[in-house]
């Protein structure tokens, strides 16, 4: 038996925020993960899948400027751009490893169980602790559905040597949309079975519309309300069969990739040995992040059941913990603007209530709504589809939503963060000069109204 002050389970943005954090403070410090050291977001997510974007906006942009000074649309190399995405993966289990040598952190590798409420086994180790901290993030949700161990998931799609012609994209999130534009932009026909009435639920209802609108016009097929019932394979191609209306409908493909949710990845924690409640969600935290049923453990990032599985917050959550361990409980989660994106060609991107939200809420807020393909920061790249809403505090004069599609939003919602979060007023944005022409330079006119 090993025995530290804290144990972290998880090596990505959340659970080494934490372990660097206390191990800085003095403390004894062992971190593991079943996985390549580094997490989800740096190899397997967020990071490689911007790469593969960036070729998708190259795509897109030569092909909305052709007859306007550009000759020919540019294609793709997939295996080329594969081998340029793993540029920037392949080097991080040994670098992540390396820096918790070198800061005194006991590293394991492999799959950690409980063992009670605070020790836990890896290996042939067992490790005991004052506080373990929980950071193992998500994995795909099982569908349960005949033949779901022939899909592929996000990370094999990251993966994959060579495009297939034809791709099924299950699910209408972050994953099937995005992989969507990326692979159409590669020259697959890509087909959306989603079974909600509309994808992308939690973003703006009208932006989402014209987003479905940009992918139908380059040959995206979005078929909703359909219920995957099985996959089947023959003659190495698959036939996925989904329930509309009643009615069983099949379409055929290469390749099938599983976008339809993600759950906490905590299934082999033993967490019942714990003593540690779990939902639906994730575990049931406090607003510490403590678990409510087991006060030695804690846990940030995806696999709580606070908050929206995104990086950043997965470090803010990780601060948060590393404070309330070294200090006690002091530090509590809130809901601070969160801003998003969904990295489609053109870009998604929303911080703050929806109006559907506000509706519910019965906020007394104005709502401005406007296409904006006949702007200058669109006309100038020829993009058709682009637009946004706003949703102003009607006694306040402050922000209170931002919702925009087209190139450049990702950056862009982020000076609307800046003034939910500091309580900038609109009319103060409206006396702020930006450098023109610019995207920035847009914001006073979508609050013009104000």
């Amino acid at each position: 038996m090993q025995s530290f002050d804290l144990i972290v389970i998880g090596t990505g943005s959340a659970g080494k925020t934490v372990a660097e954090a206390v191990r800085q403070a003095g403390k004894t410090v062992a971190i593991i993960d079943k996985l390549p050291f580094g997490g989800t977001c740096s190899q397997r997510g967020c990071d490689p899948k911007k790469v593969l974007v960036g070729a998708a906006e190259i795509i897109a942009r030569s092909e909305q400027m052709i007859g306007k000074g550009i000759k020919t649309k540019a294609s793709m190399n997939w295996s080329d751009l594969i081998q340029f995405k793993k540029t920037f993966v392949v080097s991080v289990p040994e670098r992540t490893e390396k820096e918790f040598a070198e800061e005194g952190i006991t590293a394991f590798h492999g799959v950690a169980t409980f063992l009670s409420a605070n020790t836990i086994r890896v290996g042939s180790h067992e490790l005991q602790a004052k506080h373990i901290v929980i950071a193992t993030g998500q994995r795909p949700k099982p569908l349960d559905i005949s033949g779901e161990e022939l899909l592929t998931d996000s990370t094999g799609f990251m993966e994959l040597t060579q495009l297939p012609r034809k791709i099924v994209m299950i699910g209408g999130g972050y994953i099937a949309f995005e992989f969507a534009h990326i692979a159409a932009r590669a020259g697959a026909k890509v087909t959306i079975l989603h079974q909600g009435k509309r994808p992308l639920e939690g973003f703006d209802a009208d932006l989402v519309k014209l987003l479905v609108k940009a992918m139908e016009a380059i040959g995206i097929s979005i078929i909703l309300e359909a219920s995957v019932t099985s996959v089947k394979s023959k003659g190495g191609n698959l036939t996925v069969s989904y329930r509309q209306s009643g009615k069983i409908h099949s379409v055929s493909t290469q390749l099938a990739v599983h976008g339809a949710g993600r759950v906490a990845d905590v299934a082999e924690l033993n967490l019942e040995k714990a003593g540690v409640e779990v939902n639906e969600k994730g575990v049931t935290v406090n607003e510490y992040l403590q678990s409510v049923s087991n006060p030695a453990v804690y846990v940030c990032g995806d696999a709580s059941d606070k908050g929206p599985p995104l990086t950043p917050l997965a470090s803010y959550e990780g601060k948060i913990v590393a404070a309330n361990i070294l200090k006690g409980n002091r530090q509590t989660y809130t809901d601070a603007p969160i801003p998003s994106a969904v990295f489609t060609v053109p870009t998604l991107a929303s911080v703050g209530l929806t109006e559907e939200q506000a509706r519910e809420q019965e906020r007394n807020v104005k709502v401005t709504f406007q296409e904006t393909a006949d702007w200058y920061v669109s006309r100038r790249i020829n993009e058709k589809f682009t637009a946004f809403k706003t949703l102003v505090d009607a006694k306040t004069g402050r922000l209170v939503g931002a919702h925009l599609l087209g190139s450049g939003s990702d950056d862009l919602i982020n000076l609307f963060t800046l003034a939910m979060k500091h309580n900038i007023s609109v009319k103060e944005l409206n006396h702020t000069l930006f450098a023109y022409p610019t995207h920035g330079s847009e914001l006073s006119s979508m609050l013009s109204d104000y």
